[in-house]
C-alpha cells in the first residue's frame, strides 16, 4: 500500500514540517495536525498483508532475491523501482512523498520516531557554518559552496534497555615520600580492593542499515529522547526512510561491547583516592531487558570537491555534523611551521634564563 497525504484545500501532496511539528502543504500553506491523518483500520502490529487480496490498493512485483520492488504512484501514476529496504521515498516523476506501507506493518513497524527538528535550509546552513570551522581544510572547502545533495533519511535504530552487572578486585597503592634524618624515604601501602556494581542503562542507540556507516552513526550521539515519540506514519512525508536490516539480537554482541565499557569505566570511576591501581580480575555481563525498533533523523550531505566526493551527515535533531573534510597540505605544513616556531623561541628563552641573562 501507498500512503499519500493529500492537502484537504488545493490536493497537493503534504509533507512533514520540522518547525510546526504538523502536515504542511507546501503549495497552499494549509496544517493539520498528524493525529488526523492516522488511519483507524492501520495495526502495524498485523502481519503484512497478501498481495492478491490488497492488489487494488498497491501495484508490486517482487524482483530477484527480493532486491527490489514495483510500486505505483497515486499522484501520477509513475511507476517506482524500489530497494528492498525502504520505506518511505519520493516519485521520481512529480516528486511527490511516498509512503511504502507494507514496509511499516508487521513485525517491520517502528514503535517510535523522533521527527526531524531541522529543515534542509537549516541542516544547508549549518553544514555551511561547519565548513568554515575547518582550520586546516583548503580555502575551496571552507567557501561549502559545492554541495551536491542534502538527503534526508530517517535511519532505523534499535534502542537497548540494559542491565549491567560488574565484579571487580584491584590492587590499589598510596605512596608517600618523606624525609627523616640523612634518609629519603617513600612509602608505600597496598590496599585490596572488590567493587560489585549493578547499572541501568536506558535507550542505548545501535543503528539497524548495512548501507550507513556504523562508526559516522555512533558520532552523532547523543539524540534527546524528549522528543521521542510514537510511530505514526505522517512523520516520514516528505523524507526518505529505511527499515532495518539487522535484528536486535543479531545486533547485541555490538551494543553488548559498547555496554561492557560503559559498565568497566563506572567501576573505575568508584575507585578513588588511591596512587595507582592494578585489576586483578574483572567480570561484566550485560543484558538486554528491551529494545525499541525507532527511527532517528539523520541528513546525509554529499560534497563536491575537487573532483572528488565527501559524504558527511548532520543529526538531524541537534545540528550536530560529522564526517572527514579534506585536509589542506599547505596549512598542515604552515602550522607545523609555526609550531616549530615557537618551540625555537621558547627553547632560546630557557637558554637565556639558565644562562643568567635576566
Amino acid at each position: 500500500m501507498v500512503l499519500q497525504y493529500k492537502c484537504p484545500d488545493c490536493g497537493a501532496d503534504m509533507e512533514y514540517d520540522s518547525k510546526t511539528g504538523m502536515l504542511q502543504c507546501p503549495s497552499c500553506g494549509h496544517l493539520d495536525n498528524i493525529e488526523n491523518y492516522k488511519d483507524p483500520n492501520y495495526n502495524p502490529k498485523e502481519d503484512i498483508p497478501d498481495y492478491e487480496e490488497h492488489k487494488d490498493n498497491t501495484s508490486y512485483s517482487t524482483y530477484e532475491d527480493d532486491n527490489a520492488r514495483q510500486y505505483q504512484c497515486q499522484n501520477c501514476g509513475a511507476t517506482l523501482i524500489t530497494t528492498k529496504d525502504t520505506s518511505a521515498t519520493t516519485c521520481n516523476f512529480c516528486g511527490s512523498p511516498m509512503i511504502l506501507g507494507d514496509r511499516l506493518s508487521g513485525k517491520l513497524a517502528p514503535s517510535h520516531v523522533i521527527p526531524f527538528q531541522i529543515s534542509r535550509q537549516e541542516a544547508e546552513e549549518g553544514f555551511r557554518k561547519w565548513c568554515k570551522k575547518g582550520l586546516l581544510t583548503p580555502k575551496g572547502f571552507m567557501s561549502a559552496d559545492r554541495i551536491k545533495s542534502i538527503t534526508g533519511i530517517y535511519v532505523p535504530f534499535w534502542l537497548y534497555d540494559l542491565n549491567g552487572r560488574g565484579d571487580a578486585h584491584a590492587i590499589c597503592t598510596r605512596t608517600r615520600h618523606y624525609s627523616q634524618g640523612d634518609y629519603n624515604i617513600t612509602e608505600t601501602k597496598y590496599y585490596d580492593v572488590y567493587r560489585r556494581v549493578n547499572v541501568f542503562y536506558n535507550k542505548v542507540p545501535c543503528d539497524a542499515s548495512e548501507k550507513m556507516d556504523d562508526k559516522l552513526m555512533d558520532k552523532l550521539e547523543p539524540f534527546s529522547y524528549q522528543d521521542l515519540k510514537e510511530f505514526n506514519t505522517p512523520y516520514l512525508a516528505g523524507y526518505i526512510a529505511e527499515k532495518y536490516n539487522y535484528t536486535d539480537k543479531e545486533l547485541f554482541p555490538r551494543v553488548e561491547e559498547r555496554a561492557e565499557t560503559f559498565v568497566s569505566d563506572y567501576i573505575r570511576d568508584t575507585i578513588i583516592g588511591y596512587d595507582s591501581i592494578r585489576f586483578q580480575h574483572k567480570d561484566i555481563q550485560i543484558l538486554q531487558q528491551n529494545a525499541d525498533y525507532s527511527l532517528l533523523p539523520v541528513w546525509m550531505i554529499c560534497y563536491d570537491y575537487q573532483q572528488g566526493e565527501h559524504s558527511f551527515a548532520m543529526n538531524g535533531q541537534t545540528g550536530k555534523v560529522v564526517g572527514k573534510p579534506p585536509l589542506s597540505k599547505g596549512k598542515i605544513a604552515a602550522w607545523f611551521g609555526g609550531l616549530s616556531a615557537a618551540s625555537l623561541i621558547i627553547m632560546q628563552i630557557i637558554t637565556f634564563i639558565v644562562g643568567g641573562g635576566f
